[in-house]
């Protein structure tokens, strides 16, 4: 809202809203020992992370402009993966190409096609117990990828 807009209404920023009021009675809540968060990271080869991020390279790939064979690929990702799927969508590009993201409770994995270069390019990134490398096999069968590359990231180390 404009300071315009507050002058408008007689409001000002100066004089806090009931809402603001009531926020201020509110008592602060004692944080989470980092113990009990552990279940939220991952560890990896014996280091602690945030999470495993995959970095996807998908090469000599079909069925790459295929909107239902994609999302349902993403769907057998997160089995694979046993995490959990909060929200999925994909989105068809003109003339080709797809776009598409499944969001996670335990964090994403997105993609992006092109088509005609026979390329895929995915992340994949999970924290706490989910298996991100469950999901190569099922995109290297899905697509019947002549090569696939995968670089790995472990993001927060030492969070």
């Amino acid at each position: 809202m404009s300071q315009n807009a507050l002058l408008r209404s007689r409001k000002s920023l100066a004089i806090p809203g009931p809402a603001r009021k009531e926020a201020s009675k509110t008592r602060l809540k004692v944080a989470v020992p980092v113990a009990d968060l552990l279940g939220h990271f991952a560890v990896r080869n014996g280091v602690r992370c945030a999470g495993v991020h995959l970095i996807v390279d998908l090469h000599g790939a079909q069925r790459l402009d295929d909107i239902a064979h994609i999302e349902a690929t993403l769907r057998r990702c997160v089995d694979a993966a046993r995490a959990t799927l909060l929200h999925i969508h994909v989105h068809q590009f003109q003339p080709n190409g797809v776009s598409g993201v499944a969001v996670l409770a335990e964090s994403h994995i997105s993609i992006h096609t092109w088509p005609d270069a026979g390329y895929a390019a995915l992340d994949v990134f999970m924290c706490g117990s989910a298996d991100p490398d469950a999901c190569i096999p099922v995109l290297r069968e899905a697509f019947s990828a002549q090569r696939v590359g995968v670089s790995e990231i472990l993001r927060g180390q030492g969070a």
